[in-house]
């Protein structure tokens, strides 16, 4: 495989692996604070919701710029290839999980995969070859 190929894969992977481990980490805290419930006990109630969807957001705008800085060339085309992934797997977790949460939530993680991880490709200075560092 051609290693700007391997260089893709790598960025859009450590995109993704941000996402996730900013998540869990997130959402292991939350608990252990008693802030959420244990997610064997899963009583969300409409705050929860909010708050886990913006903190997820966040994390999604920050795994698209992980994934734009990290991208041998066309960061936002990386980032947006993120976030179609991350509509995959939300779509996913939408029908796997459907009765476990108000329905709003999975549509709303699926709807915002893409504008988040395009807006965290977005916020990745484009480099001006040109240009000389002040």
């Amino acid at each position: 495989m051609h290693q700007t190929s391997l260089r893709s894969i790598g960025a859009i992977v450590t995109g993704m692996i941000t996402i996730i481990i900013l998540s869990i980490v997130t959402d292991k805290l939350l608990e252990s604070f008693g802030l959420f419930p244990v997610v064997e006990n899963e009583t969300f109630i409409p705050w929860m919701l909010v708050v886990a969807l913006v903190y997820r957001c966040i994390y999604a705008v920050a795994g698209g710029y992980v994934t734009a800085r990290l991208a041998p060339g066309q960061p936002i085309k990386h980032a947006i290839i993120l976030g179609i992934i991350g509509i995959v797997l939300s779509m996913i977790g939408t029908i796997v999980g459907w009765n476990q949460s108000a329905h709003w939530y999975p549509i709303a993680l699926v709807i915002t995969s893409l504008p988040c991880t395009w807006l965290g490709g977005r916020l990745k200075p484009i480099s001006n070859p040109g240009s000389s560092a002040a």
